[in-house]
C-alpha cells in the first residue's frame, strides 16, 4: 500500500482547502519570524526583474525555489540574489518540472501574460500573486476570478495599498457620514507622464519601423507570449510596453487597481451601468497622451448613485473651493464629493474642518501587510484582501472596461453615446462592436 504519512505538501494543500473554514493556529505553521522551514512556502516567481524582484523581495520570509524570465538581464540580481533557485525561461516548463517542489506563484510580467500565466498555476493547484490590472481583457479578469475561485486557491492581486491605514480611514471616514452622501468622486493620475515635465514610457506614438536584433539574452517570443507577433524593438521592453494595446493596459490600466480600490470599497461598487470617455489623438498601437473615462454606477446596499471621473496624463479636475491657497493640488488624488462636505483623499477640505473632525471610529481590521496577507491564506489563514474572487477579479473588470471606450475605431460613436454596460452577463448592450475588445485572440500556441 501506499505509504500514508502526511508529506508536507499534502498539508499545505490540506490546509489551503480548510481555510475558508478554519484558520490553521500559529503553533502548527509558525508564526512571522519564527516559521520553521519544513513549514515554509515553497515559491517560484514568474518574472524575476522589475516588479517581480520587488515583489519575490517582500517573501523572503519563504522558500524561493524556482525563477523564470524570458530577459536574464533583468533577472541577474535575483538569479545572484537566490543562486539555489532553479531558473527557466518558459514557465510552463518550469511548472511542469518543480510541480511537486512549488506550493505558490508570483506573476509579474507584462500585462498581456498575467492570465495565461496566472491560469496554469491555478490549474496545477498553486496559491497565485498576481501583479495589477490582474489581467489585460475584462475577459480575462472575469475567468480567472472564477477558476481561482473554484481551485480554491489563495490569491491576491498586486494593488499593495489596499493594505493600507489611508484605505481604511478613507472607508471609515466615508461610511461614518462625515460628508454625507456621496455622489461624485474624482481620481486622477499623471501617468503615462512623471511629474509635470518628464514621462514613464510614451503613449500617442505609432509602431517603430526599425528592426534591430534581438539581444542575446532576450527570448523574444516567449515575450510575446499570447500577443500578435511582430519584430523585437527596445521601445517595448523592458516597462515602456506598457503604452502599447498589444501588451499593457495604459495608464487607467497601471493606475486604475491601486488608485480606485478604496473608491470601490468605500463606496461598495460593483459593476457600473454606463462608461463614456474622451481622450487625446489615439491610434491603434498605443494608448493616448491623457484621456478622461466617467463611469456610472447605480445605487446600492443603501447608498445612492455615484459618477466616478478618472482623468490621466497629467489632467485633473478643477482645484476645489474649499481647498485653501498655498496647498497642493497635486499630479496625482483622490476627490470625494458629498452633500455635506468634500474629502481630499483622507482628509476633510479644508483643513479646519478636519481638525474639528479627528478620525472615524475604526470599522475595519488592520492588515498584517499586503504580502504577509497572501501568505498567511497560503497557509489556510483568511483570505487576502485584494484575492481574485471576492474582490480583485470585479475591480480589474470595471477598470480595464474603461479602455473599451478609448478604443479609436469606437472614438466617434462614443461621441454619440456612452456605453451601456451590462455586468452580469458581460457585454455592451447598445454597441455592440465594442464588444469584441472585451476578449483578445490569442496567438497560436497560448490559451486560457
Amino acid at each position: 500500500m501506499k505509504d500514508k504519512t502526511l508529506s508536507r505538501r499534502d498539508f499545505m494543500g490540506a490546509a489551503a482547502a480548510i481555510g475558508a473554514f478554519t484558520v490553521v493556529p500559529r503553533h502548527v505553521l509558525g508564526g512571522a519570524g519564527n516559521t520553521p522551514p519544513s513549514e515554509k512556502l515553497n515559491i517560484a516567481g514568474i518574472g524575476a526583474g522589475g516588479q517581480g524582484a520587488s515583489d519575490l523581495r517582500h517573501m523572503e520570509s519563504e522558500n524561493i525555489v524556482a525563477l523564470c524570465d524570458v530577459d536574464w538581464r533583468r533577472a541577474r540580481g535575483m538569479f545572484n540574489r537566490h543562486p539555489d533557485a532553479r531558473k527557466y525561461r518558459d514557465f510552463r516548463e518550469m511548472l511542469d518540472k518543480e510541480d511537486d517542489k512549488v506550493d505558490a506563484v508570483v506573476v509579474a510580467i507584462p500585462d498581456h501574460m498575467h492570465a495565461a500565466a496566472s491560469m496554469v498555476a491555478i490549474k496545477r493547484g498553486k496559491h497565485v500573486y498576481c501583479e495589477k490590472p490582474l489581467t489585460h481583457d475584462v475577459y480575462e479578469a472575469r475567468v480567472l476570478a472564477e477558476a481561482a475561485g473554484k481551485a480554491g486557491v489563495a490569491t491576491q492581486m498586486g494593488n499593495q495599498g489596499q493594505a493600507s491605514e489611508e484605505t481604511r480611514l478613507m472607508c471609515e471616514t466615508i461610511w461614518d457620514g462625515a460628508i454625507g452622501e456621496v455622489r461624485e468622486v474624482h481620481v486622477w493620475t499623471d501617468r503615462p507622464l512623471r511629474g509635470i515635465n518628464d514621462v514613464y514610457w510614451p503613449q500617442g506614438v505609432k509602431r517603430p519601423e526599425e528592426t534591430p536584433p534581438v539581444p542575446d539574452e532576450v527570448a523574444w517570443d516567449l515575450w510575446l507570449g499570447t500577443a500578435p507577433e511582430r519584430p523585437y524593438h527596445p521601445d517595448y521592453m523592458p516597462f515602456r510596453w506598457r503604452g502599447w494595446w498589444d501588451f499593457g493596459t495604459g495608464a487607467l490600466g497601471d493606475i486604475g487597481c491601486h488608485r480606485i480600490d478604496p473608491i470601490f470599497r468605500a463606496l461598495k461598487l460593483g459593476h457600473p451601468t454606463s462608461v463614456e470617455a474622451c481622450c487625446t489623438l489615439v491610434n491603434d498601437e498605443t494608448y493616448p497622451v491623457a484621456s478622461r473615462v466617467t463611469y456610472g454606477f447605480p445605487a446600492r446596499e443603501g447608498m445612492a448613485p455615484v459618477t466616478l471621473h478618472w482623468y490621466d496624463g497629467g489632467m485633473k479636475p478643477p482645484r476645489p473651493k474649499e481647498l485653501e491657497d498655498g496647498r497642493k493640488w497635486d499630479t496625482n488624488g483622490i476627490l470625494f464629493v458629498g452633500d455635506e462636505g468634500t474629502m481630499y483623499e483622507t482628509r476633510l477640505l479644508p483643513e479646519s474642518r478636519q481638525r474639528a473632525y479627528g478620525k472615524p471610529p475604526q470599522m475595519i481590521e488592520r492588515s498584517p501587510g499586503h504580502y504577509v496577507e497572501w501568505i498567511q491564506a497560503c497557509k489556510g489563514g483568511k483570505p487576502a484582501g485584494s484575492n481574485f474572487p471576492d474582490h480583485a477579479g470585479l475591480l480589474a473588470q470595471v477598470v480595464l472596461l474603461g479602455n473599451l471606450a478609448l478604443r479609436s475605431s469606437l472614438k466617434e460613436k462614443v461621441t454619440r453615446a456612452r456605453l451601456m454596460w451590462d455586468g452580469e452577463a458581460m457585454k455592451v448592450t447598445n454597441m455592440p462592436e465594442a464588444n469584441e475588445f472585451l476578449r483578445r485572440t490569442y496567438r497560436q500556441g497560448w490559451t486560457l
